[in-house]
């Protein structure tokens, strides 16, 4: 299993860390027309990922628990941890 899978969808960069990913599957409840689980439980795009609209791919992003998701645009992380897991109240 390749560590990292990346496409470009939309213009953005979207990673997945594969070895990151625990699969608790938030990403795919925000769209599941884009990714799916493989056979070893871990996220992967689907053939409908090159659809996926900026606001569901930052979402998607978003959801992880782990981060194992990161959307890039021209070389800068856009989808930012939100402030519930940087500590803030």
């Amino acid at each position: 299993m390749a560590a990292f899978e990346e496409r470009i969808i939309g213009g953005l960069v979207v990673r997945i860390d594969r070895l990151l990913c625990v699969g608790f599957g938030d990403c795919i409840e925000e769209a599941p027309e884009g990714l799916a689980f493989d056979e070893n439980g871990v996220v992967t795009f689907t053939e409908g990922a090159e659809r996926l609209e900026r606001e569901r791919l930052i979402a998607a992003c978003q959801s992880c628990p782990v981060d194992a998701l990161t959307l890039l645009e021209n070389g800068t992380q856009i989808a930012a941890v939100t402030a519930e897991r940087q500590g803030s109240p």
